[in-house]
């Protein structure tokens, strides 16, 4: 067997497929223009990790399963101008998921909260962390299917590795006492030990209204603001007045 052979065939067991699509022609290229060793070597390992990076980010990217993928690029913060577009921002680098805290979006319906909370979460996957993306809804008939199967603790041990997890929507769906309290359980283990982002069109004075036990909903929030940042979006809906704005560029 010729040498080529025997360093593809190596390869492959080290599993380096850009080492072994590239390492003839960046020899040949490394010759050419008089490189050392450590420069060819560099170019190798330099273009498979990035393949690695950008594949695990994929990865996370899929495993977090966003309805949609959102950017802070595409958000347009002057349609919100009560907006803290600093702190946005400053979220978006991911200080708070490895410092623990949450992150509450409070604000009327279309006002972009689902669009931002999506955007930090992305980052975040982008940074490294495991994210998990649920609507509130969603999450709570997982948990409660997960405990009618006996299966509650798997889920649960799942749900803390992730470094994020999104609850979406808190606040558009009534649930029961069961829900309400399943999901209290859920919140609380991830109190100092994993970051929240939440989406809420209801004023923490309503919470009760959906949880329906006052002294429950107390101490899910006392546990949720310990160490959160609070945004508000109040405004007009950002969906319809994109809307209007498309419908305009058609006419025109």
């Amino acid at each position: 067997m010729s040498n080529d052979l025997q360093i593809r065939s190596m390869l492959k067991k080290l599993r380096l497929p850009v080492v072994a699509q590239n390492y003839t022609r960046l020899a040949e290229e490394a010759a050419a223009n008089n490189q050392t060793f450590q420069d060819y070597l560099f170019a190798l390992m330099e273009g498979e990790v990035i393949q690695r990076d950008e594949h695990a980010q994929k990865l996370r990217l899929s495993r977090a399963r966003f309805p949609v993928i959102k950017t802070l690029d595409n958000f347009e913060f002057n349609v919100i101008p009560s907006l803290n577009k600093a702190l946005v921002l400053e979220l978006s680098r991911g200080s708070f998921i490895d410092r623990r805290e949450n992150v509450i979006f409070i604000g009327s319906y279309g006002t972009g909260k689902t669009h931002l909370a999506i955007s930090l979460a992305v980052s975040a996957c982008r940074l490294g962390k495991k994210v998990r993306f649920y609507t509130v809804a969603g999450l709570i008939n997982e948990l409660l299917e997960a405990q009618s199967q006996l299966r509650l603790g798997r889920l649960e041990s799942t749900l803390a590795k992730c470094d994020l997890i999104v609850l979406d929507e808190l606040g558009f769906v009534p649930f029961t006492k069961e829900g309400a309290e399943a999901l209290f359980t859920f919140c609380s283990s991830r109190y100092e030990r994993g970051s929240l982002v939440i989406t809420t069109n209801l004023d923490f004075a309503r919470w009760k209204e959906i949880f329906g036990d006052e002294a429950l909903t107390g101490a899910l929030l006392d546990r949720l603001t310990h160490r959160c940042h609070i945004l508000e979006m109040n405004g007009d809906s950002y969906r319809f007045k994109e809307s209007l704005r498309r419908k305009r560029k058609n006419v025109n």
